[in-house]
């Protein structure tokens, strides 16, 4: 990949480049290992009731500017393992679920997030079968994975500046838990081609066998909202989905020693996952809701653009800023070719923000639970205008979200794209959203999602550029100004 070959020959140092090509084999093998699932490529071990983790060796974007090992970080995890250590918070102990209760308790992440992979995943994949699903749960900011009878819960937790932070809580029972950070051996994985060559997560589809490893010559995919209904889901359990738009999920291929045989006939449509697959009394939920899956795909890969976007600009200002010999990089001349480095992974972004070409959930008659839980947990913290409208109301018939424009863009990462590129991004939007861009990327927004796509940010997003408020005052806009509480007013 085009940044892949980039990323080498830039931050690398010597030493480094020389260990490329064995940590891109390595990189390789291990994402075998992780088949489909928002993952970490952790290499750990039990000692003394705690997980030592190796972190020796070299961790790209490690220098400056991106500084990835810095610990100065202020993501979910590391704010509460700060309030952990001052005792303003608590990790409780259940004898079923370990800490995994209190974790997602102390991090605001549902329960009814809860979806379940059976591919092999994670350094403790030994433990993964369709037996023995992987549960992952989320929020906007935070990954949580646990396995059944796991040693240690696996976090992924998004810091506004550095993207992608990984993490480990050891599950053993001991007066004072700590989440310990993982790096090295994530990064193997989680620095690629499907993260976008950034510290990031991905979704994979594979066709797994009986054991939920993926079948030999058998390919595999990256799911996000452009994905097509039928390739998602392969090693994943789904519910709340009828047939035919079930995908590759619930299914397993029958491995001979030359071919593989693609699911079909072995695929149960599953309502509830206590049919006798696997024991649902060891999960939190019986569910592997279909609407939290659409969510993830779109948010995995929005996160990761997120931080793409950070890192170059990040990136462009400091060799700009090297160049001039100039000591504050906010404060250089930017070339044309300075600017292309952000601009062009902020136009990937504002179109995946649209949902430019997003696959169709009509075009394979998919019918889908709306009244899931996971749908009314994730609609009731939003930020609506005055007429009551949100970014997270649901469509669910022809697309994921009635008005097409990615909830994340009231995130703090989101708020921390650095300048210029962030009010380069806002800029694009107000264009597209004005009708004045009616290039063909953007079809699929029709007049009225335009409208209301801006009425909804001008009345809920206040760090807003002047840009925008001096637009809507021009052109005499009504901003039905939210009427919600507090508590649902978005950052930013």
């Amino acid at each position: 990949m085009e940044w892949d070959k980039t990323m080498k020959n830039s931050f690398l140092n010597r030493d480094a480049q020389r260990t490329w090509a064995h940590r891109k084999r390595l990189s390789a093998a291990l994402c075998l290992l992780l088949g489909s699932a928002v993952s970490g490529g952790w290499v750990a071990w039990h000692a003394a009731a705690q997980i030592a983790v190796r972190n020796q060796g070299y961790v790209p974007f490690s220098d400056a500017p991106i500084n990835y090992r810095s610990e100065d970080l202020h993501d979910p995890v590391a704010l509460l393992q700060q309030r952990l250590n001052e005792g303003k918070a608590k990790l409780s102990y259940d004898p079923q679920f370990g800490y995994l209760k209190s974790v997602l308790k102390e991090l605001k992440v549902p329960v009814e997030s809860q979806t379940l992979v059976f591919s092999k995943t994670s350094f403790q994949y030994k433990k993964i079968s369709p037996e023995h699903p992987r549960a992952l749960y989320f929020n906007d900011d935070v990954y949580v994975g646990k396995v059944h009878d796991g040693k240690a819960i696996e976090i992924v937790s998004f810091d506004p500046v550095q993207g992608a932070i990984f993490y480990l809580l050891d599950e053993s029972k001991v007066e004072h838990p700590a989440f310990q950070r993982a790096e090295l051996d994530c990064t193997q994985c989680h620095i690629a081609a499907g993260t976008r060559g950034v510290p990031g997560v991905l979704l994979r589809s594979i066709y797994p066998t009986e054991t939920g490893t993926q079948a030999l010559n058998s390919r595999t995919s990256i799911t996000d909202q452009e994905s097509p209904l039928s390739e998602r889901w392969g090693g994943w359990y789904l519910t709340g989905v009828k047939q035919p738009a079930t995908g590759m999920a619930n299914a397993v291929v029958q491995q001979t020693a030359t071919s593989t045989t693609e699911p079909g006939a072995t695929s149960v449509n599953l309502t509830r996952l206590a049919l006798g697959t696997f024991n649902h009394a060891s999960y939190l939920s019986d569910e592997s809701d279909v609407v939290a899956h659409l969510v993830l795909a779109h948010q995995t890969q929005m996160h990761n653009l997120i931080t793409l976007t950070n890192y170059r600009t990040r990136i462009a200002l400091y060799k700009a800023a090297k160049r001039q010999n100039a000591t504050d990089p906010n404060a250089v001349q930017l070339t044309d070719e300075d600017r292309e480095q952000f601009q062009r992974p902020a136009e990937q972004l504002l179109r995946y923000l649209l949902f430019a070409k997003e696959a169709s959930l009509s075009a394979e008659s998919a019918s889908f639970d709306t009244n899931s839980a996971f749908a009314h947990e994730f609609s009731a913290h939003a930020a609506r205008d005055g007429h009551g409208r949100s970014l997270r109301d649901f469509d669910l018939h022809h697309r994921i979200f009635r008005y097409p424009c990615s909830y994340l863009i009231y995130s703090d990462a989101f708020d921390n794209i650095p300048e210029p590129a962030k009010g380069y991004i806002y800029h694009r939007l107000l264009a597209v959203l004005t009708g004045q861009d009616t290039s063909a990327d953007f079809a699929a927004l029709t007049e009225q999602d335009r409208s209301n796509i801006l009425e909804i940010l001008l009345a809920t997003k206040p760090s807003l550029p002047e840009e925008w408020k001096t637009y809507a005052k021009t052109n005499h806009l009504r901003v039905h100004l939210a009427q919600s509480h507090l508590g649902q007013i978005p950052r930013g």
